[in-house]
């Protein structure tokens, strides 16, 4: 059982229920997915820019990554229909409680300039969503082997009803949220 899920049980699950008074435990928020996207634009000139973010995706989740194709043609962007131009992996359970374990604790520290995350970037349904400019902040990739530095979105699932719900349960999992 991931370390993190053990926390949850353990120590976040009663602060919530103290702090928003829930009667019901089926009420307290939990973590439901971590999306994971990662956009290569660039694959619409060299197929082989997907496989090398689809391997990158693979080391940082340890799940073989969807290629995403383009649902319409776009000639501005020289886009036919059902070209590939991104990966994205859904992690659940225990990958999605290891994957957060690594962000919180080894991913975001390595981060330049990393003054915190932004508080307002919840959607108002209790999800969460944020971007790293570099994939190189994870450990299990090599800067040397890499061809280029992607950037990734990352979207945080939860069953939280408000934003402060969710971000209490974040906080939980010790996020380092920027404090103003």
């Amino acid at each position: 059982m991931a370390r993190l899920y053990e926390h949850y049980k353990t120590a976040v699950r009663p602060a919530l229920r103290e702090e928003f008074g829930y009667k019901n435990p089926h009420q307290i928020p939990e973590l439901v997915k971590i999306v994971l996207n990662m956009g290569v634009g660039e694959a619409t000139a060299d197929k082989k820019k997907i496989e090398a973010a689809a391997q990158d995706m693979t080391l940082i989740t340890g799940q073989k990554p969807l290629i995403v194709k383009s649902r319409k043609a776009e000639a501005n962007f020289k886009l036919r229909e059902n070209m590939p131009i991104g990966v994205k992996v859904t992690l659940r359970k225990s990958h999605m409680y290891e994957f957060l374990d690594r962000l919180v604790n080894i991913a975001l520290p390595r981060v330049r300039d990393f003054r915190g995350l932004n508080p307002r970037s919840f959607d108002g349904r209790g999800n969460y969503a944020m971007g790293l400019k570099e994939q190189i902040v994870f450990p299990e990739i090599d800067y040397d082997k890499i061809d280029t530095i992607r950037g990734m979105d990352i979207v945080i699932v939860t069953t939280a009803k408000t934003p402060k719900e969710a971000m209490a349960l974040l906080k939980g999992f010790s996020m380092p949220f920027q404090t103003n």
